[in-house]
């Protein structure tokens, strides 16, 4: 063994007796919460913490897939009023939590429409595990009553992680699946300046003042004319994080624009990126689309942007990419240190759904979990995994270091344990070995000891000392990559967290390039894999709903993502309420904007050699066919063609039984020179003058 490891161990061995001392110590007396300048209430000790009902059998409120679209229609067409969602519980039914076959079920009826389920988790051990390391809701929100007042869907906890503003509904793209129909709903939505600037105000004047993340997303953001000038004016309002949701197109197209969003402030672009290979992102109906996320890849970094490829999963489309994706963030470790998949939700494009498809298509976390195991062999579900609330605890030290005067809360990811997951590796950037972190961390004994660390309330420097402490007690040096030492991991944690105030290169709105270079010259690759796994109306869970930390900033305040995109359905109702144009008046003074479909290319000029790692065989590997063998449709487009088809199949049934039976029961004979009404077919426009008049098919 080297002797920096015999070192190593010796060392954590007396930080487990320095622990004992310290806990021992630190747990007399110890100091009430503080109030923090950013809230109104003191910082919540662990025990003080909500927790929803969990485990099962449990009952829980959810909705009725077939009552909301309808009872939604009626409120975009005017006939119902949209406050009937905040005085009444529109379309809500209990629905059961419980376990079947080794599977976790969502179970509910609907009176009048009646028996639904659908999956949860294929793995009851890894449910459980994200359950019972929760460790409860963040600060209950306050001082917000303007902001969020949308009936039972309100968000009544935490602090938020990304506030999401959509700047407009209009996109270049014609993607199957989409959660908001982009291009297809026959009117424009977009922000003007000033609504902007207001969701901005908005949301920094409540309390708790929320370390949130800015994400401007669409549609399509770039196509916005407001783009860069929002990005400016979120890092002047105060947020560090500003992010923007992106097909890349515009970013591969341009080398300025990627530089020009730099400069503005754009810090992440969180990029569609379904697969590796033109094959894998076929589904998008972009004929070049991996080399557009090569291209935007390569722009964004070189300008200093960090790039988080964003893979929404379906299984049977592209489920077989996750190792491939995963691999490929390994490959690159000085580019790519966040992945974010998306387990599917259908809604948008696909909330009309046949139950068919849905069940082959439904992919979960627990699904991740272990198609990360198997294609790439990292990760043991139940040690390697845990929700991304479970990271809360760590802020509320960041919080208690950072003392009363700080502007902003640490950033707390307090959702609910189904919500979303992650794994953190450990990547040396010069060899490429990749380690999970809790594979040589005792993450759970470590969580439990820094919640006694901020239930004590001590000072900084002391609080400081007994994470030190409790980090080397739970460290294996042995399990860890080769060439980590405790020296990284401690400035590792401290430039997570900034605790010490030692600077690793600046992430403020003064941020320079050289503070850039400085954070990217770090040997070691944190990276986080991660997956939200967003709500349907088949799998909906108002307990989820509440304690949201992805809002939706609104012209009607600010909206749990799952209660806009999908439950009631908040999006299309505010959209059409603050509908900006129709498409035709749009077009007629605005023109229209390219839209890549049908396998159109984009034309991204030329392009430079990628300094990116590629594996060739994931590169020139076929589509998924799992549906073109099992012969369900593959997305929304192909079941309403394929329901158009039998449609017109069964008509045409009909009205041959219909003249049979004329025929031969009525005995109505056709006579020469009549033809049954009927049986007369409207023209075809396009063949008249043509010599060749074809009747329109199925009319």
């Amino acid at each position: 063994m080297p002797k920096a490891k015999l070192f190593e161990n010796a060392l954590t061995h007396g930080a487990r007796v320095g622990w004992a001392i310290f806990d021992k110590l630190n747990s007399i007396s110890p100091n009430p919460g503080f109030i923090p300048k950013w809230s109104e209430k003191p910082l919540l000790k662990s025990y003080q913490k909500e927790k929803p009902p969990l485990g099962w059998p449990r009952t829980t409120d959810s909705l009725c897939p077939k009552c909301v679209p309808e009872i939604r229609k009626q409120i975009v067409d005017g006939t119902l009023p949209h406050e009937i969602l905040l005085n009444q519980k529109v379309g809500e039914i209990k629905a059961q939590i419980i376990e079947r076959d080794g599977n976790i079920l969502m179970v509910k009826d609907c009176p009048i429409h009646g028996h639904f389920e659908d999956l949860m988790s294929i793995d009851t051990d890894f449910f459980r595990h994200l359950e019972e390391v929760f460790p409860g809701r963040d600060i209950r929100a306050h001082n917000d009553e303007k902001l969020h007042n949308h009936g039972t869907s309100t968000v009544t906890h935490g602090r938020g992680a990304v506030l999401t503003i959509d700047l407009t509904n209009r996109c270049n793209m014609m993607c199957d699946p989409c959660f908001m129909d982009a291009n297809q709903v026959g009117f424009v939505h977009e922000l003007t300046w000033e609504e902007v600037k207001t969701m901005l105000d908005n949301a920094v004047s409540i309390k708790p003042r929320r370390q949130m993340s800015v994400q401007f997303s669409g549609g399509e953001p770039t196509l916005s004319p407001y783009f860069l000038d929002a990005i400016a004016y979120a890092r002047k309002v105060g947020y560090t994080s500003v992010q923007a949701a992106t097909n890349g197109i515009e970013f591969a197209k341009s080398k300025e624009f990627c530089q020009s969003a730099a400069d503005a402030g754009l810090r992440y672009a969180y990029l569609q990126f379904d697969g590796i290979g033109n094959a894998a992102n076929s589904h998008r109906k972009v004929g070049n689309a991996f080399d557009v996320k090569l291209q935007a890849i390569h722009n964004l970094y070189e300008a200093g942007v960090d790039i988080v490829p964003v893979t929404t999963i379906v299984n049977g489309i592209n489920n077989e990419q996750v190792g491939r994706i995963i691999q490929f963030a390994l490959d690159n470790p000085k580019k790519i240190n966040f992945l974010s998949f998306q387990p599917v939700s259908f809604t948008g494009r696909d909330e009309d759904i046949t139950d068919e498809r849905r069940v082959a298509q439904r992919y979960t976390l627990s699904h991740l979990a272990h198609d990360v195991k198997t294609q790439t062999g990292l990760g043991e579900p139940t040690r390697d995994w845990f929700p991304i609330s479970f990271m809360s605890t760590f802020s509320d030290w960041a919080d208690l270091v950072h003392g009363p005067d700080r502007d902003w809360g640490q950033l707390s990811c307090g959702c609910h344990p189904n919500c979303g997951i992650a794994m953190a590796l450990m990547i040396d950037k010069e060899t490429k070995e990749a380690v999970p972190v809790t594979a040589f961390i005792n993450a759970d004994r470590l969580a439990k000891d820094v919640a006694r660390i901020n239930d004590a309330a001590r000072g900084k420097w002391i609080s400081i000392l007994g994470v030190t402490l409790a980090l080397l007690r739970n460290y294996k040096p042995n399990a860890a990559p080769t060439h980590f030492r405790i020296k990284d991991l401690l400035q590792k944690f401290d430039k997570s967290f900034g605790a010490t105030g030692r600077s690793y290169g600046k992430v403020t709105a003064d941020r320079t390039k050289a503070d850039i270079d400085r954070r990217r010259a770090d040997r070691w690759n944190f990276l986080f894999v991660s997956a939200m796994w967003f709500q349907d109306l088949f799998n909906y869970d108002f307990r989820r709903t509440e304690q949201c930390i992805i809002p939706y900033a609104t012209q009607e305040g600010e909206i749990s993502f799952c209660a806009y995109n999908t439950g009631v359905g908040w999006r299309n109702i505010i959209e059409k309420m603050h509908m900006t144009a129709t498409l035709t008046k749009w077009y007629e003074e605005h023109g229209r904007h390219e839209i890549f479909a049908g396998g159109k290319k984009v034309g991204i000029g030329h392009q430079d050699k990628y300094d990116l790692v590629l594996n060739e065989d994931h590169v020139n590997a076929q589509a998924n066919d799992t549906f073109d063998k099992s012969g369900i449709a593959k997305n929304a487009r192909e079941e309403k063609i394929r329901s158009r088809d039998a449609k017109l199949k069964q008509d045409a049934e009909n009205a041959r039984m219909a003249r049979l039976y004329r025929k031969e029961i009525l005995k109505e004979l056709d006579q020469p020179g009549f033809v049954q009404l009927g049986d007369i077919k409207p023209v075809d426009p396009s063949s008249r003058g043509t010599g060749i008049e074809e009747p329109v098919a199925g009319d």
